[in-house]
């Protein structure tokens, strides 16, 4: 149980979530935040960040069973063998080890907020691997690197995020298992399973995220459809103090090759981007934020796919869509060893 619980709730799903005082959260144990005042309101503006008119709308199950009251958020209680887990290595190793399909985008300029519409799927993990969908805001090199990471997946389809300031050496954590990140909505727990999700050949479901910065704080803003979620602030950063230097949009992978060849495990959908809607997963409307507040349509993306005859990316065009990719597969087969 966390500390500041008033209390706890359990879906029909086996996510145990615990209303912990707002005041009482994991982030103001962070040496940096000890007499920090919470941010409940933003100046950013809102233009671009606003959920889209669509019914589809994504559920976290542990509401069935109850609500988090005012002044309390809800806080995934999580298992002391996933507090543990090791961490994420550097972004140089991780791109060794693990299998992208993504577009590294806008790498060297000055950026405040990434957004994009995501395609929610299930796919097959083996092993304790992980396939992740995700936006990645990072700035600074070396010991210096400053990523803020949303994503989701995991063996059910979870929202979570991810930080760090040395280049994932020392710092950092999913969600709310270390000081970092504040929370300020009642509806949303960081790590909690979402459905429902897309199904082959049948009804697609969404995810819209848009990470924005609050200039005036300084806070870096997360939003799930038209909600805001809470913020990383801006103090518990280096580089990424100011700006971003670099965003991606894509998939990764975790590749243990447990059974001496690449791993089953599928990304997006399990199926190529050449199935396309429906079958395949996809970004869509991918932007971000310039130095006026404004969201932009983002301008010579370079594609990075580690391993295409096991996941692959290709653009699409859709009329109202802005910028917009399918991407993933299946992972081992006859033509990925």
């Amino acid at each position: 149980m966390h500390e500041g619980t008033v209390k706890t709730i359990k879906g029909e799903d086996g996510d145990v979530i615990d209303c912990v005082d707002i005041n009482k959260q994991p982030a103001f144990n962070h040496p940096l935040l000890k007499s920090h005042t919470i941010q409940m309101k933003t100046h950013v503006h809102s233009s671009g960040t606003e959920s889209e008119n669509n019914h589809n709308i994504l559920f976290q199950s542990w509401h069935k069973n109850g609500e988090c009251p005012e002044g309390t958020i809800p806080i995934l209680r999580t298992p002391h063998s996933n507090r543990r887990r090791r961490s994420y290595p550097t972004v140089s190793q991780k791109r060794r080890a693990n299998d992208f399909s993504a577009p590294p985008a806008l790498v060297g300029g000055q950026y405040y907020g990434a957004r994009a519409t995501i395609n929610v799927w299930n796919p097959a993990t083996y092993q304790g691997e992980f396939s992740f969908a995700q936006i990645w805001v990072g700035s600074g090199e070396g010991d210096e690197a400053n990523t803020m990471e949303v994503n989701n997946g995991e063996n059910k389809t979870r929202l979570f995020t991810y930080w760090t300031r040395d280049d994932y050496r020392s710092t950092g954590c999913y969600n709310l298992v270390c000081p970092g990140f504040v929370q300020t909505t009642t509806q949303i727990s960081l790590g909690a399973a979402v459905e429902p999700v897309s199904r082959y050949g049948a009804e697609q479901f969404e995810m819209i995220i848009t990470i924005t910065k609050d200039k005036s704080s300084g806070n870096w803003w997360l939003l799930m459809q038209d909600q805001f979620i809470g913020y990383w602030p801006g103090s518990i950063f280096t580089s990424l103090a100011d700006c971003s230097t670099e965003i991606n949009w894509g998939g990764e992978i975790t590749n243990s090759e447990f059974a001496g060849h690449h791993t089953s495990t599928q990304m997006g959908s399990g199926h190529f981007p050449e199935e396309s809607f429906g079958k395949a997963c996809f970004f869509r409307k991918i932007g971000y934020v310039d130095e006026s507040g404004n969201m932009r349509d983002p301008k010579d993306l370079q594609v990075y796919v580690t391993k295409p005859p096991c996941y692959d990316l290709r653009f699409a065009k859709y009329e109202g869509d802005g910028i917009s990719f399918y991407f993933g597969g299946p992972g081992y087969s006859d033509k990925c060893p």
